[in-house]
């Protein structure tokens, strides 16, 4: 069977995050955002039949959204990935909301970005498949710019997309946002879901975003300002931020502490070696370690990293001592406070474990010293 072109990026092991394109562009739509959520998660992002990499033959006239979730699930199967997280803009969205309707047990959550429940009746979707069929997408792909950024605003290489899309695969996909409507199955959603909206959004306004926050049992409204239609590529900090507290909870701040204190290259190699094995304890220290003590504000970082220091040299710890003694010089403590840290150890630890201790950390010291140099 004929897949989905997509793009997986991050650990394989990972809790996996699919992300689906709006109409006329392909993954690069993702480009600003991706890369940073796949820090937490194996994020896979999809072309649209006709769009990016993916065959214009896997759609045709008449298609439906259900049509291309089914494509979507396909992707997941072969994959290995059987539940997802999943987020979406525009068609993407259409996509998200239809499998949280019908195929419900497939998503862990949900976010849906600059989309709707319905796309204001078919007529104007069965115009512009005409249109396309007749003349190719080149004259629509000259008024982009103004259907999905604000005034000045644009992303050359995802105009380009929408150019080079397939035309009879873009209409089909207009075909599927002709039939589309699930206001009516909007409180049956149960799956954690989070609405996005572009507060200059003219394809899919607020109050798209607002009537499925509305109707979906517990969801959340997050609305962007200065954002048009495509969000993640016009405001993609704003929208980072929505969905790592959607998706990450403690784990996604948690993994950002975690680089913060002990490095990107530690934490880089850590995951490079991380296996299924390994994964459920890695996702125990970023959501519990990281995500909620290293974040408790009653004490400072500097004072996290001397009670670590010391916790580790009484239970001898080394090798950890050597990455937490980095860990401190980042947290701000001078090297002669982390001798003072050492030598209170000694009355407490006992100066065998002290000894040990400061050989270590004057490894590192020197380590840092030389390249510093």
């Amino acid at each position: 069977m004929t897949l989905l072109a997509h793009r997986a990026e991050g650990p394989a092991s990972a809790p996996p995050l699919l992300l689906g394109p709006s109409l006329g562009t392909s993954n690069a739509l993702w480009d600003k955002v991706a890369p940073e959520l796949s820090i937490a998660h194996r994020v896979v992002r999809w072309d649209l039949p006709g769009h990016g990499g993916s065959a214009a033959d896997l759609i045709s006239a008449g298609a439906t959204v259900g049509n291309l979730a089914d494509l979507v699930l396909a992707l997941a199967d072969s994959l290995g990935i059987e539940r997802f997280a999943y987020a979406g803009v525009s068609l993407g969205g259409a996509v998200g909301l239809h499998l949280a309707v019908h195929r419900p047990e497939r998503l862990s959550s949900l976010a849906v970005i600059c989309s709707s429940a319905h796309f204001n009746g078919a007529k104007p979707w069965e115009e512009r498949a005409a249109l396309v069929r007749r003349e190719g997408l080149a004259g629509l792909a000259e008024s982009a710019d103004a259907r999905w950024f604000t005034s000045g605003f644009t992303v050359p290489e995802l105009v380009d997309d929408h150019r080079r899309a397939d035309p009879d695969a873009y209409a089909a996909c207009c075909d599927a946002l002709a039939a589309f409507d699930l206001r009516d199955r909007l409180p049956e959603i149960a799956v954690p879901t989070l609405l996005v909206a572009g507060r200059d959004d003219p394809a899919t306004p607020p109050a798209h975003l607002r009537e499925i926050a509305d109707a979906v049992p517990g969801a959340a409204l997050v609305e962007i300002p200065g954002a048009s239609h495509l969000a993640p590529a016009q405001c993609p900090e704003a929208v980072l931020t929505a969905l790592r507290a959607h998706f990450g909870g403690p784990a996604g701040r948690g993994m950002e502490v975690r680089r913060e204190v002990l490095g990107d290259a530690h934490v880089d190699r850590a995951q490079a070696r991380q296996t299924p094995f390994t994964a459920r304890f890695q996702d125990f220290i970023s959501r519990y370690a990281w995500g909620e003590i290293w974040t408790d504000p009653t004490l400072s970082r500097r004072e996290r990293s001397m009670i670590t220091l010391t916790a580790l040299v009484a239970h001898g710890h080394y090798d950890e001592l050597a990455m937490h003694v980095r860990a401190a010089r980042r947290n701000g403590l001078t090297p002669e406070e982390i001798g003072a840290v050492l030598l209170q150890t000694a009355v407490y630890c006992g100066v065998p474990a002290a000894n040990s201790a400061f050989a270590a950390a004057q490894r590192v010291l020197a380590e840092e010293d030389s390249a510093g140099g």
